[in-house]
């Protein structure tokens, strides 16, 4: 009860403070008493929009969500897309129960009828959605030394999930070398984007990672844990794989080598060319005379 008291009166003082001010700024005044509305999602909301001095008020109501713009009201009515989920009044809109795609910047627009006059007012409208188990990306092992990128995410939050890191159930704080759990490690840690990065991967690195997603509402969800290994880098196994490699060429080599010796390539080539046709233009004979015109010589 004590909460409505003091919304109320906050409300008037708003007021009684706009209609004061308005002979200094112009005696046209367009406010709100909540310029940011948060709401659960499937809960009804409220957007107010307050306006004094206008003569004959046109009230309209524009939706902002990233670059997409739209009507929600135009000329004190609601516009088909949200008529059946919305109510206009003097004093704002309403939403009958509002789902995570309503979160975005509300605007309210007044103007005389005859364009005299104009002033708006923006709310904040943001729905209220508990984070979804995160998943998350994590290589089984990493060479130490090199590079390795971790990432977190979550898509349903809202407003969007902030992430932290636990490596074998143990927080893991921004800056490692002041905690002594992690002072060997050098890694850099984005809540906002929960991406996990280790430049480079040091031997301590070994362990169980997962990450929990937390946005204020709701139970934080935490992601299924995945070992990452931090490994050595193979060196004998690399000089073992170049050795072999370079025999196996060699022996390609030779092979090639020991045709070319063995003139096996030029028999060839000869066998292709030894075989020679030679061939006469038939001569002019007697009907029935019947005699060999052509010879073939192989």
């Amino acid at each position: 009860m004590g909460s409505k008291a003091k919304v109320g009166s906050q409300e008037l003082l708003l007021f009684a403070s706009v209609i004061l001010c308005s002979p200094a700024l112009g005696r046209e005044a367009v406010y709100t008493s909540n310029p940011e509305v948060k709401i659960p999602e499937d809960k009804p909301a409220k957007l107010s929009c307050s306006y004094s001095g206008f003569s004959s008020p046109r009230v309209e109501w524009k939706f902002a969500q990233g670059d997409i713009t739209s009507l929600v009201c135009y000329n004190n009515k609601i516009t088909a897309p949200f008529e059946d989920r919305v109510t206009f009044s003097n004093t704002g809109i309403t939403f009958h129960s509002v789902t995570r795609k309503d979160t975005g910047m509300y605007t309210c627009m007044v103007s005389d009828e005859g364009g005299t006059a104009y002033g708006e007012v923006s709310v904040q409208l943001i729905v209220l959605v508990p984070p979804s188990k995160p998943t998350v990306t994590i290589p089984s092992s990493a060479t130490i030394g090199s590079r390795a990128v971790l990432t977190c995410s979550e898509a349903d939050g809202s407003p969007p999930s902030e992430y932290l890191w636990y490596r074998d159930g143990a927080l893991m704080p921004l800056e490692p070398k002041r905690n002594r759990a992690f002072s060997n490690s050098s890694y850099s840690l984005n809540p906002k984007t929960g991406e996990l990065v280790f430049d480079p991967v040091s031997a301590s690195d070994t362990g169980e990672y997962s990450c929990q997603a937390q946005n204020g509402y709701g139970t934080p969800m935490m992601s299924d844990a995945v070992r990452m290994e931090a490994v050595e880098l193979n060196v004998g196994g690399i000089v073992a794989a170049v050795l072999v490699t370079l025999i196996l060429l060699g022996f390609l080599i030779f092979g090639i080598w020991f045709a070319y010796s063995r003139g096996y390539f030029d028999r060839k080539k000869k066998g292709t060319e030894s075989k020679k046709v030679i061939y006469s233009q038939p001569t002019a004979r007697s009907e029935g005379e019947f005699r060999q015109t052509s010879s073939f010589l192989v």
